[in-house]
């Protein structure tokens, strides 16, 4: 049973940081692709980064030279450093493997 737990979300001032931690169990997460996603408000999930099992890396252009996804294997764990997030940003993110989703972290950006 695949199990992904998120956390790192909250309130932060535009052009402010954050990171999201990911934390899987019940997978061999070596091998998988990890993904992040975000929903804001009244819109669909977008997916805003993806990293392979080899390490390649693309981004959703709305975040590409601010986002960076990464992974460490030995912690079976994925992160997602947003940097100058900006309001629209603002939403609540996933991360997803194998068609398994965890529950989501809030990201607010207001000052």
């Amino acid at each position: 049973q695949v199990q992904l737990v998120v956390s790192g979300g909250g309130l932060v001032q535009p052009r402010g940081s954050l990171r999201l931690s990911c934390a899987a169990s019940g997978i061999v997460f070596s091998a998988n692709a990890m993904d992040w996603y975000c929903q804001g408000p009244g819109k669909q999930r977008e997916r805003v980064a993806g990293m392979t099992s080899g390490g390649y890396t693309d981004y959703a252009n709305s975040v590409k030279d601010r986002f960076t996804i990464s992974r460490d294997n030995a912690k079976n764990t994925v992160y997602l450093q947003m940097n100058n997030l900006k309001p629209e940003d603002a939403a609540v993110y996933y991360c997803a493997v194998a068609g398994c989703w965890g529950q989501g972290t809030q990201v607010t950006v207001s000052s």
